[in-house]
C-alpha cells in the first residue's frame, strides 16, 4: 500500500473504500493491501450464501475450534446464557445510566457501560481478581486495539495475565464440575470438546469476550453520535431506539469486511482467482449502494418505518456464518439506547463522523451531554 493511500485510508477509511469502488469497472475490487472485495450485491449474495464458499468451519474461531459442529455448539451456548441474563442487564443499565455525570467521553463510556452491565455474565462474581483483569482489558487495549506501539506492548502483557488467570479458572471449574452455565466461561466449558486444553478455553473465552463487548459498545456509540448529529432539538428523538440502531448498523457497521478464502482456482465476477485468495464483502459498501438504497449517504432512521427504498443489510454477516448472537446483540444495544434517552435529552460536542479503524469501524472520541428533562430550562434548551 503506497504512502499516499495509507494516509488517505487513515483520514477516512470508508471514503477510501468508496473511492476504490467508484474507480472499479467490475463488481470485484482489487484491494491495495491484498485480496479482493465484492461490491456487487448479487455477487455478494453468492459468496456469503453459496455452499461452495461456505463449506467447512468458520475462520472466526481459527484453530481454537476446527470443527464446525463445535463452533455452532459454543456459539449457541454463549448466545443462550447472554439471552437468559437480559432482564438483569436491563436493570443494571438503567442504574448505570442514572449514575452517569452530565458529560461523558465516548466511545469509552459506552464500553464501560456495556462491560459493567454484563460483567456478571462475562465472568461470574466468584472470581474477583480475574474480573479485575477483565475490567482493565476493556480500556487497556485488549478489547480495542491501542493506537500507539507502547500501548499495544502493555496490552500484550495484560492479555497474557488475563489468559493465564482464566486458564486457571477453567482448570478449577473442570475439577469441580460445571452445571447450568452461570457465565460465558461456563458456556464455553459445557459446549466445547472435552479434550480442548484449559489454555485454549481461556483463549476462546477472551475472543468471545471481545466479540461481545466491542461490537455492542461500538454500535451503541455510533447510534448515539449519529442520532444526536441528526436531531438537535430539545424534543425526544422522533424515532424508535430500534430504528436508530438499525440505521446506525447500516450507516456505520463495525464489521467492515467479511471474508472467505477461495478453495480452488475459479473465476468470480469476471476476475480470475487462485486457491488461497481472500475474497471479501464489505457491509458498508452494500449498505451504501445507490442502486439499492434511497439516499444511502444520509443517516435516516425513518427509512426503517417501511419496506421501500431498502437494499441488502448484513451488519452481522449473512448465510451459514451469520453471527449466532446477532439478535441478542441487537437487544443489548437497544436496551442501552432506551436507558440513555429515557426522560433525558442527549447532545454531542467535539463530534467527527469519520471513523477510525481499530479492528473495525470505531467512532472518533466525542462528548455526550445528557440532561434529564426536569433540568431543561424553559427557553434555553438546557444549554
Amino acid at each position: 500500500m503506497k504512502i499516499a493511500d495509507r494516509r488517505r485510508f487513515r483520514q477516512d477509511p470508508l471514503r477510501y473504500l468508496d473511492d476504490l469502488r467508484r474507480g472499479s469497472a467490475t463488481g470485484v475490487i482489487r484491494l491495495p493491501w491484498g485480496g479482493w472485495c465484492v461490491s456487487d450485491a448479487d455477487l455478494a449474495h453468492t459468496l456469503l450464501r453459496g455452499p461452495e464458499h461456505n463449506a467447512g468451519p468458520s475462520s472466526f474461531f481459527g484453530e481454537l475450534l476446527p470443527s464446525r459442529t463445535a463452533q455452532v455448539d459454543v456459539g449457541h451456548a454463549v448466545r443462550n446464557v447472554l439471552r437468559s441474563r437480559l432482564p438483569r442487564y436491563r436493570e443494571a443499565m438503567a442504574s448505570a445510566v442514572a449514575a452517569l455525570p452530565g458529560a461523558t467521553r465516548w466511545p469509552e463510556t459506552g464500553a464501560d457501560l456495556v462491560h459493567d452491565c454484563l460483567a456478571d455474565v462475562l465472568l461470574h462474581p466468584g472470581a474477583p481478581e480475574v474480573r479485575g483483569l477483565v475490567a482493565r482489558a476493556v480500556r487497556g487495549g485488549v478489547v480495542f486495539r491501542a493506537p500507539r506501539v507502547w500501548q499495544r506492548a502493555r496490552a500484550e502483557v495484560l492479555r497474557a495475565k488475563l489468559v493465564a488467570a482464566v486458564t486457571e479458572q477453567a482448570r478449577q471449574r473442570r475439577e469441580e464440575g460445571v452445571g447450568e452455565p452461570r457465565d460465558v466461561l461456563d458456556a464455553v466449558l459445557t459446549a466445547c470438546p472435552g479434550d480442548l486444553s484449559d489454555r485454549a478455553v481461556a483463549e476462546l473465552h477472551l475472543m468471545l469476550f471481545r466479540s461481545i463487548v466491542a461490537p455492542v459498545a461500538t454500535s451503541l456509540a455510533w447510534s448515539v453520535l449519529l442520532a444526536c448529529l441528526r436531531h438537535t432539538s430539545d424534543e425526544p428523538w422522533p424515532w424508535s431506539a430500534d430504528h436508530v440502531l438499525r440505521e446506525a448498523l447500516r450507516h456505520r457497521p463495525m464489521v467492515w469486511m467479511v471474508g472467505r478464502t477461495v478453495t480452488r482456482d475459479t473465476d468470480f465476477g469476471g476476475v480470475p482467482l487462485r486457491t488461497g485468495d481472500v475474497l471479501s464483502v464489505s457491509p458498508y459498501l452494500l449498505h451504501h449502494d445507490e442502486r439499492r438504497w434511497d439516499d444511502p449517504g444520509a443517516f435516516r432512521p425513518e427509512r426503517w418505518a417501511d419496506q421501500d427504498g431498502r437494499g441488502p443489510y448484513i451488519p452481522f454477516g449473512a448465510g451459514p456464518f451469520t453471527c449466532a448472537g446477532a439478535a441478542v446483540a441487537h437487544e443489548l444495544i437497544t436496551e442501552a439506547l432506551l436507558a440513555l434517552t429515557r426522560d433525558a435529552r442527549l447532545r454531542v460536542t467535539g463530534a467527527d463522523p469519520r471513523p477510525v479503524m481499530a479492528e473495525g469501524v470505531v467512532p472518533r472520541p466525542f462528548t455526550v451531554h445528557r440532561t434529564p428533562h426536569a433540568q431543561l430550562s424553559p427557553g434555553r434548551g438546557g444549554e
